[in-house]
């Protein structure tokens, strides 16, 4: 069997397996039962992201290691978890570096006040995550809302299925499909990057020691540019704290510029260079570069609404957290 027919089949599956719990999503979800939700939701984030506006990119990123492990269920939130461990997703490796969790809370705590346990931490997470990158200037996309929380976080999980910067394209291929999303999907994803920090040890192995190897280069890395990475940023193999822009020069805009990078040979990870390695990709990246900046966030847009679906919980599963860190 080819690789499409298989992905194919992944993806009727997937499909299949989602279809009732995403007709249960639904725009204004909250008209009734909060009709002030996103309106408070929005006010929030107008008052406070300017303060901070790099949390923009932060909350994209939670909402994106969210719905890859058990769905979008705001199980990327939890302190303890219904299974009783406390070795929770937010724990994990992919997971570390992630902040904002207070903003989050003080979203959930203005809503509890409005309208208590209505409206869920999985919802807060996906609302906050589009309308901070509005404030700040990129793509808006729609975000039906429903969703309900989940009791259950585990580490492993997190490690697992969240696709690592040092993930090569058929490992990123098998996860994005595992939750129904394609290859022109990861591409529009990794978008995002455009306004994203990472840490050094994240991809320093690049510089230092690839492929395991005392002072070998990642032959994939424009050597200039690793140069200036090494002179300038990460100065020592060892660098735990620095930050490095993923879009040099353009970070504070949502634009093209990190494609553009990628055929420069300029992705900073691993994951970001692997998307020039196959034809497939490469096709998505030159004809988003080849078009204009409105269809760019049109077709991001896409691709976040059908990311915000993943397996979600609607009805009468999981429960609406009354705080978000914690199982009611």
């Amino acid at each position: 069997m080819g690789l499409l027919g298989l992905f194919g089949i992944l993806m009727f599956g997937f499909l299949g397996f989602m279809g009732s719990s995403e007709a249960q999503l639904q725009m204004g979800f909250y008209s009734q039962s909060c009709p002030k939700a996103e309106q408070i939701v929005a006010t929030f984030v107008n008052q406070h992201i300017h303060n901070a506006p790099s949390l923009a990119a932060t909350f994209i990123r939670m909402h994106f290691h969210d719905c890859f492990v058990r769905g979008c269920d705001a199980s990327v939130l939890l302190n303890t978890s219904s299974s009783g461990t406390n070795q929770t997703e937010k724990t994990a490796i992919p997971n570390l570096t992630l902040r904002g969790f207070s903003f989050i809370d003080g979203v959930k705590s203005l809503l509890e006040a409005a309208c208590p346990g209505v409206v869920s931490c999985a919802d807060v997470i996906a609302l906050v995550a589009r309308d901070t990158i509005v404030a700040t200037g990129g793509p808006t996309w729609k975000v039906p809302t429903g969703r309900r929380d989940g009791t259950v976080s585990i580490a492993s999980e997190a490690l697992n299925n969240i696709p690592a910067p040092t993930s090569n394209l058929s490992t990123l291929q098998t996860l994005f499909a595992n939750v129904g999303l394609d290859l022109k999907d990861l591409v529009l994803l990794s978008g995002a990057h455009t306004i994203g920090i990472a840490h050094c040890p994240s991809f320093s192995s690049r510089l230092y020691n690839f492929s395991g190897i005392v002072g070998n280069q990642d032959p994939a890395l424009d050597s200039e540019y690793a140069a200036e990475l090494k002179a300038r940023k990460c100065t020592t193999p060892n660098d735990n704290t620095t930050i490095v822009e993923m879009d040099p020069g353009s970070r504070k805009t949502f634009d093209l510029n990190y494609y553009s990078n990628l055929l420069k040979r300029r992705g900073l990870f691993q994951s970001d260079s692997a998307l020039t390695t196959s034809s497939s990709t490469l096709s998505v990246i030159n004809q988003l570069l080849s078009g204009s900046i409105e269809n760019f966030f049109a077709e991001f847009a896409t691709s976040m609404e059908k990311m915000g679906q993943i397996n979600v919980k609607t009805g009468t599963s999981g429960e609406i957290r009354k705080q978000c860190a914690f199982v009611n």
